[in-house]
């Protein structure tokens, strides 16, 4: 099937076709009849299988003119990026469509945001806290809204977003097509789904946590921390190889460790990103490696989901994640449009359990390779690697009596307290006894 197979307006089909797209993912095929059909969907499909155009054509497909001030269509997606990336393919998919659309996000100042939906839009995209921020101000009406997308919903969960999402669907109105895509179907998924959806039609594109078949997924133990550096800097050497990598630490502490190891190491040719970047710093920092300016981007689990980057050849997990479903996410960077992507996962002793649960959930094995020989073992370890000292442990508390000197004196009879006992406070009661009403004087 190609996209002029779909009942595509020739504005849209002019749109791809200057993308160079003509031949739409399983999963767009798939979800476009359902979402043309105003029924409710639930679509299950790893990253890097096109979600983002499989409910952006039937929508944008759908949307008719309006002047109306107040939008229609509510995107939610777990990131600040991702907002940014959601605009820009509706940008790229526009150039001949007359629609209004914006993006909004926290970390920004909330007043332009609130300016923006003012103006008037057809399709808003936002993160859950500042959706809630401008709903609960009453700029934002949502009882227009005809179609919600909730995106990267498992995600969400991940990051505590739950308390916003259940508040949000209980705002919107009743009557609404709701459209969910996840690259995995959690529990609290489906507790949304039975809770808040009509009878949704569920389509799979591969079953929950299968990896991509064009990501070939390696494995090493090693044993610390700066031995992963070491190795790490004896895999980038290899220039014409590791041609753009992706690596994902465990925490922000690490990542700056690393980036910091690196720019010493392998001068101007790496960049970090996570929360505590500057929402600028992080999309120029994205730019630039798309781009090219450099070949290693380090990053937290925060750009896992998401976002559309291009000829990714590697994901070097310097940690396994804790929870298997990530590792998912990570590697889902490489192998996107049918390329072929290389995911290498370096792993402690403690990380090897992980490893475990993450085949478990795959149903597949990952090939295990010694370290090179050649690979120096470091000794130097970080602080989350030194061993937990128990603090001493010290016999009875022994009391400390202040021995009376100079400057101990008896207290003066006045000062001294006598306890009278219960009998004197009632007499005092009876003496100064409070009115019974305000107005009420005494005698």
């Amino acid at each position: 099937m190609k996209f002029s197979d779909l009942n595509l307006n020739r504005f849209l089909l002019n749109a791809l076709d200057e993308m160079g797209f003509t031949t739409p993912t399983p999963i767009q095929e798939k979800a476009f009849s359902v979402i043309m059909s105003s029924r409710d969907m639930v679509g299950i499909a790893q990253t890097g299988t096109g979600k983002t155009f499989a409910y952006l054509l039937p929508i944008l497909r759908q949307l008719t003119f309006s002047t109306q001030k107040h939008p229609r269509v509510l995107i939610v997606v777990p990131t600040r990026e991702l907002v940014v990336q959601v605009i820009q393919e509706i940008e790229n998919l526009t150039p001949y469509i007359n629609v209004r659309f914006a993006g909004v996000y926290g970390g920004t100042n909330l007043n332009k945001q609130k300016q923006l939906v003012f103006e008037g839009q057809d399709i808003l995209v936002a993160t859950p806290g500042r959706l809630l921020d401008l709903a609960l101000d009453g700029v934002l009406k949502l009882k227009h809204i005809q179609k919600l997308v909730i995106d990267e919903v498992d995600e969400m969960m991940n990051l505590g977003f739950r308390p916003q999402l259940i508040t949000l669907l209980d705002l919107l109105p009743k009557k609404r097509q709701s459209i969910l895509f996840s690259a995995t179907l959690t529990k609290e998924v489906a507790g949304i789904l039975d809770q808040f959806f009509k009878s949704p039609v569920k389509i799979e594109i591969a079953s929950s946590g299968s990896p991509l078949d064009n990501i070939t997924q390696q494995a090493y133990p090693v044993p610390n921390f700066y031995t992963k550096i070491n190795f790490l800097v004896h895999l980038l050497q290899n220039k014409d190889e590791f041609k753009k990598v992706l690596i994902f630490v465990k925490n922000k502490k690490q990542a700056n460790i690393l980036f910091e190891e690196l720019e010493t190491l392998l001068p101007n040719q790496a960049n970090v990103i996570h929360s505590n970047k500057t929402q600028n710093y992080r999309l120029r920092s994205v730019k630039n490696f798309e781009k090219g300016t450099f070949n290693v981007l380090i990053a937290t689990d925060i750009i896992a989901r998401g976002l559309d980057l291009t000829d990714v050849s590697h994901v070097i997990n310097f940690n396994i994640p804790e929870e298997p479903e990530n590792y998912i996410h990570r590697i889902g960077r490489t192998g996107r449009a049918e390329q072929k992507g290389t995911a290498i996962s370096f792993f402690t002793e403690i990380e090897a359990d992980y490893l475990g649960e993450i085949e478990t959930l795959m149903n597949t094995e990952i090939d295990v390779y010694d370290l090179p020989e050649n690979i120096e073992i470091s000794s130097k370890q970080i602080e989350e690697e030194m061993p937990k000292v128990a603090p001493e442990k010290t016999g009875k508390k022994r009391k400390i009596t202040e021995p009376k000197g100079d400057a101990f004196h008896e207290k003066k009879e006045k000062n001294k307290r006598v306890n009278l006992g219960g009998s004197y406070r009632r007499e005092i009661a009876k003496k100064y006894k409070k009115p019974k009403t305000r107005g009420q004087k005494r005698k």
